[in-house]
């Protein structure tokens, strides 16, 4: 398989492990609506944001979709599209090293982008998908990167996004009207049927009725004869008719079996014009359980355009340059409703204005779902006059700039900052730490997986996976307020600990206990925190 290499790969492949974790802290005053709804915006880089995130969230995010920038060079928009800026020349100084004073444009768009994408795919169910737009600047090499972080085979489609009307009078050569959203999965094969809601355009062809009409709704006829010039003898065959055998020019779509069945159940309607057999079954618009026949979902996407996304953003802010060339909500809007069930998390790593969250409440409201967002986005101002206050408009309503009352379509959301790293440069827990915090930490670090939120942590043990049971002693958890009272394993602490019948995993600052005893209780014990992995 073709590789792609570049100045500062080597520093970046693993980059992703050293990032720290750092904390989430909450900013009520920027919150909105009922901030437990499941909804969260956090401000700050994207990298250590993921990494802060990872506990929470892992393997739980069924659809990601991410407008990183562009790499135009263009630096004069509000957020800047062009991996120069001085974040990110001073992140690739302390990442890549002097090399990084050197890279093009290329290199240091591929350095920025793969350890995010690597943390990316933790996060992503094993059904999972990302989607990531992109124009001509870094398509081609994305591709190849994305080939190598979620495997080739895992490609569902590059989609081509037709932007623009038309125009193009201050273009030199070519006019270019398009853009692609490239698509991979985490493990392909895991992804099943992939479709849209009814659309009206659609529907309207559905425009017969039989005696299913109150089960499965109107039909609409489709021909039963394919022009396929696969061989295929078994889809060739005689239907039997009136006392006739109707044989297909080239072959049927579906088995004799099927068609036996449809025939007998009144569900195909054969004719004879000019001379010629018809065949037709008939397509109901609601499946057998009763929900409606989806629409298929095309690799290229026409009639959404980028005006709209910025008509949009006028409407809502009376300034067209509040965020420039922001995507239009219908675009993300189309890839959530195919790609995630109703009650799906959904994370946008790149923010920006906010599309994505704006594109999940409107799908909600369509669907009756109950999908939920992370939105990270890097720039402090950006994320709270911009994306904060875009969904919170979405939600509660707003006036709009020609006066009109628009109203809100619900939702709310936590909004959070960055707190500082749970290690301090010595490499111990900071004692600002809260049980709650390491807690989360410990349990990722151990199985891999998320702590469920549900989970009241008031107790030393974390809970069991896969057959285990994790334990956490810390902070006088035990009730010893002393000041690191309860924190040792000994004798006395064992046997305050809530009883798992299995083996068992002991964070802990110490253990006074034989190797024999622990052996004959199932425990291994981790020491806090020199044995606390940063994954």
């Amino acid at each position: 398989m073709p590789t792609l290499n570049w100045i500062g790969k080597e520093a970046v492949v693993n980059h992703h492990q050293q990032v720290p974790f750092r904390l989430l802290k909450d900013v009520p005053d920027l919150a909105c609506g009922d901030p437990g709804s499941g909804n969260l915006i956090v401000q700050g880089d994207n990298l250590e944001a993921l990494k802060a995130l990872l506990p929470y969230y892992a393997g739980q995010v069924k659809c990601i979709y991410i407008d990183p920038p562009y790499n135009t060079g263009n630096e004069g928009w509000a957020y800047n599209d062009n991996v120069n800026s001085p974040v990110i020349r001073d992140w690739l100084g302390k990442t890549v090293g002097k090399e990084g004073e050197t890279l093009d444009r290329h290199d240091r768009w591929l350095c920025m982008m793969y350890p995010r994408l690597a943390l990316l795919k933790q996060f992503l169910t094993e059904d999972g998908v990302i989607l990531m737009s992109l124009d001509g600047n870094e398509h081609r090499y994305a591709e190849l990167l994305m080939d190598e972080i979620f495997g080739s085979s895992n490609r569902i489609e590059t989609f081509i996004w037709k932007k623009s009307y038309g125009g193009g009078a201050k273009s030199k050569q070519v006019v270019n009207l398009h853009e692609y959203v490239l698509c991979f999965a985490r493990n392909k094969e895991r992804v099943g049927t992939i479709e849209l809601p009814p659309s009206d355009d659609v529907k309207k062809y559905y425009k017969f009725e039989d005696d299913k009409l109150e089960t499965r709704g109107p039909y609409r006829l489709q021909p039963l004869a394919t022009n396929s010039m696969d061989s295929r003898p078994n889809l060739r065959y005689a239907i039997p008719f009136e006392g006739q055998e109707i044989w297909p020019e080239k072959q049927w779509q579906w088995s004799r079996d099927r068609v036996l069945a449809a025939l007998a159940n009144n569900e195909l309607v054969i004719k004879q014009v000019k001379g010629k057999w018809s065949v037709n079954y008939k397509q109901y618009l609601r499946d057998g359980d009763g929900e409606e026949r989806g629409s298929k979902l095309y690799s290229i996407v026409e009639s959404i355009y980028t005006q709209q996304g910025t008509n949009e953003l006028k409407a809502m802010f009376g300034d067209g340059k509040t965020f420039d060339f922001p995507k239009p909500p219908e675009l993300v809007k189309k890839f959530v409703q195919a790609f995630t069930a109703k009650d799906s998390i959904v994370l946008d790593s790149f923010a920006g204005s906010g599309t994505t969250g704006h594109a999940l409440f409107k799908a909600n409201e369509e669907d009756g779902g109950h999908r939920r967002f992370i939105l990270v986005e890097m720039e402090p101002k950006i994320a709270r006059e911009v994306t904060a206050e875009r969904v919170r408009r979405v939600a509660q309503g707003y006036t709009s700039a020609k006066s009109e009352a628009v109203a809100g379509l619900g939702g709310g959301f936590r909004f959070c900052e960055l707190g500082e790293p749970l290690f301090d440069e010595t490499g111990m827990i900071r004692e600002t730490v809260n049980f709650s915090e390491l807690a989360r930490h410990v349990y990722f670090s151990e199985t891999g997986e998320p702590l469920p939120r549900a989970r009241v942590l008031k107790t030393p043990f974390l809970g069991a996976c896969r057959g285990v049971g994790i334990y956490l002693l810390y902070n006088g958890i035990l009730g010893d307020e002393s000041a690191n009272g309860g924190n040792v394993l000994t004798r006395q602490i064992l046997a305050k600990l809530p009883e798992f019948d299995g083996p068992k995993v002991v964070y802990c600052a110490g253990c006074l206990l034989s190797r024999d005893r622990l052996q004959a209780a199932h425990i291994t014990v981790r020491q806090t925190p020199y044995e606390i992995k940063v994954l």
